[in-house]
């Protein structure tokens, strides 16, 4: 007859489907932890740490922020070391890509370090020596504004970095 059953395959991707089905896997994740170091920083920077200070007292909003800055930070570490993983292990990417999206990674992990290393001692520092009347009635607080300044502007640098690592990680 014209028409011979054809033999029963089993069910195999070619390599090619695979390879794309991978990436596009991988493409995901980075979208994924892109997303999820962003919203981090937004969260605390813009959500947390205002409503902190709106209702606490300037002592106590300032132990929870910088608990949640520390934890930002180690956050940041562990994304920053994932997504790196993932931009090195991606098919999908070209070189000069890969190497812009390190370049950002990078970026906004020294914000937070510089930040969780550098800044919030220092900060954490004035305060513990301005006792119990205060920051602002220390002979510190010009120091003490002029370095929460200087994080304020980091913050805004890593969530500006962080926009650009969620439009582009895919």
């Amino acid at each position: 007859s014209k028409y011979r059953p054809r033999p029963a395959r089993a069910n195999t991707k070619s390599w090619k489907s695979a390879t794309s089905e991978s990436a596009s896997m991988l493409a995901n994740a980075r979208l994924l932890l892109a997303a999820l170091w962003a919203g981090s920083v937004w969260a605390v920077s813009y959500l947390a740490a205002p409503s902190a200070f709106a209702v606490l007292d300037s002592t106590q909003a300032g132990n929870v922020v910088g608990m949640m800055l520390t934890r930002s930070a180690w956050l940041a570490i562990a994304l920053a070391v994932l997504l790196g993983l993932l931009v090195a292990r991606a098919t999908d990417l070209d070189p000069r890509r890969k190497r812009w999206l390190y370049g950002v990674i990078v970026g906004m992990l020294a914000c937070s370090l510089v930040v969780y290393l550098g800044l919030q001692p220092m900060m954490a520092a004035i305060r513990a020596a301005a006792g119990p009347a205060g920051v602002r009635a220390s002979p510190q607080w010009g120091t003490f504004a002029a370095l929460h300044g200087a994080s304020q502007v980091l913050y805004l640098v890593e969530t500006i970095l962080g926009a650009m690592l969620v439009v582009k990680a895919r």
